[in-house]
């Protein structure tokens, strides 16, 4: 424990799976629960807005960022239910009773059933750029990305490591990122380079296989016929160019969710949570006032 504003620790999880949590600042607690293959750098401007007056909670899932990597990940349960039972432990570890659930793309599963399981814990929802279930039949807005996806998983069950030392090489090439932005994926005129660049290093570190195997646990992950009695606050945030979450579908979770808010962020991709932080963070200082 560095100090009384900063500490760290580990929860064991399924099978002594140890899995890695930091808490930023003191006060009312916020909760990040991060997207799928990504680790706790995307929420860099959340803690440095919010950590001078909450408590702002980080943490790993399983096989990611400094929580253990299984070797063979079919061992382990990598289902959604499973992380937020692991976001309950979190809040146990971190000896935490309530906290604002802050999901970004996967995360926003792992949020909202945090609220269905243990609704005492959750305070408040902020759901960024992301589905409540399904995912694969959204993806892209794209019917055959579920079809796409289920061949990956089988190559990567199959042909394992050596599909892995690919991706990894693949990953590391420096024009990755230009050629990300291209293509549309993250904003060219508000991305930094120093922002994006974590998360390319960070996927080239993933098993390849557990990164397939999360994704088709999130699409066989289903929270909308929960939405209606989730009574939480909640704020959606909405990117116009998000092709991993269209606009439509959070436009959807708000009608849905009974007290619920959105924004939509013009020109933001499903990276805005580090496009358009400022943004992001004026509506959230004012959303947290009807949380706490």
């Amino acid at each position: 424990m560095a100090s009384s504003q900063f500490r760290s620790g580990r929860i064991q999880a399924e099978q002594g799976l140890s899995l890695h949590w930091e808490a930023h600042g003191t006060g009312p607690a916020l909760i990040c629960c991060n997207g799928v293959g990504v680790s706790t750098f995307f929420w860099k401007y959340v803690v440095e807005e919010f950590k001078d007056r909450f408590t702002v909670v980080l943490w790993d899932y399983r096989g990611h960022g400094d929580s253990d990597r299984p070797s063979d990940p079919s061992q382990y349960d990598l289902s959604i239910r499973a992380s937020a039972e692991d976001l309950v432990a979190v809040l146990d570890g971190a000896e935490i009773e309530k906290a604002v659930a802050l999901g970004h793309s996967m995360g926003c599963q792992v949020a909202l059933e945090a609220a269905i399981v243990a609704p005492d814990r959750i305070a408040g929802l902020v759901l960024m750029q992301g589905s409540a279930g399904k995912v694969l039949d959204t993806f892209f807005d794209n019917p055959n990305s579920k079809h796409v996806h289920k061949v990956l998983l089988r190559a990567s069950k199959y042909v394992g490591p050596r599909l892995s030392r690919l991706h990894q090489a693949f990953l590391r090439q420096k024009i990755l990122l230009d050629l990300t932005i291209r293509l549309g994926l993250v904003d060219p005129y508000y991305t930094k380079r120093d922002d994006f660049k974590p998360y390319l290093e960070h996927m080239a570190t993933l098993n390849l296989h557990l990164f397939f195997q999360m994704v088709q646990e999130a699409h066989e992950h289903n929270a909308f016929p929960h939405l209606p009695n989730i009574e939480q606050p909640a704020l959606i945030v909405a990117a116009e160019k998000d092709t991993f979450t269209p606009m439509w579908l959070s436009q959807r979770i708000a009608r849905e969710l009974p007290n619920a808010s959105i924004i939509v962020l013009a020109d933001a991709t499903h990276a805005a949570i580090i496009e358009q932080p400022a943004t992001i963070n004026a509506r959230l200082n004012r959303f947290l006032k009807q949380c706490y």
